[in-house]
């Protein structure tokens, strides 16, 4: 699979979802994302839209330990395939949404979910030499 997009700006990402109480994520992941993630994952992962429902009476926690799931996910691939510097993790996404809510922390932890997926996009493209 040849990823498109490779340069996603995860702060502007972040940052929008934050003031749309992730209404804007339901959509963007049915836009491509969820395949992507799969497809890098290597499984079928639960659809986000499951999560973010399953998250409303859970005020969100649920949401949230899914998401960093995916980023523990998504670092071990980048690290598997010898991607080094700041990668995302299930402490940096779960810490920042938490700790640093009132501080656009859910944008800064999208940012580095981000900038690894795209990590990990590009570096997919350029061994299939795409």
């Amino acid at each position: 699979m040849r990823f498109q997009h490779t340069n996603r700006p995860g702060f502007l990402l972040g940052f929008i979802d934050f003031f749309t109480a992730g209404l804007f994520f339901l959509v963007y992941m049915q836009l491509g994302l969820q395949d992507e993630l799969d497809e890098i994952l290597g499984r079928r992962t639960q659809r986000y839209w499951l999560a973010y429902l399953l998250g409303i009476p859970t005020l969100f926690v649920y949401t949230l330990v899914w998401m960093g799931r995916i980023a523990e996910e998504l670092k071990g691939k980048a690290q598997e395939l010898g991607i080094e510097g700041k990668l995302t993790s299930f402490r940096h996404m779960f810490d920042w949404n938490v700790f640093g809510l009132l501080l656009m922390g859910p944008a800064v932890a999208t940012e580095r979910f981000f900038d690894t997926l795209n990590k990990v996009e590009r570096e997919l493209n350029r061994r299939s030499g795409n």
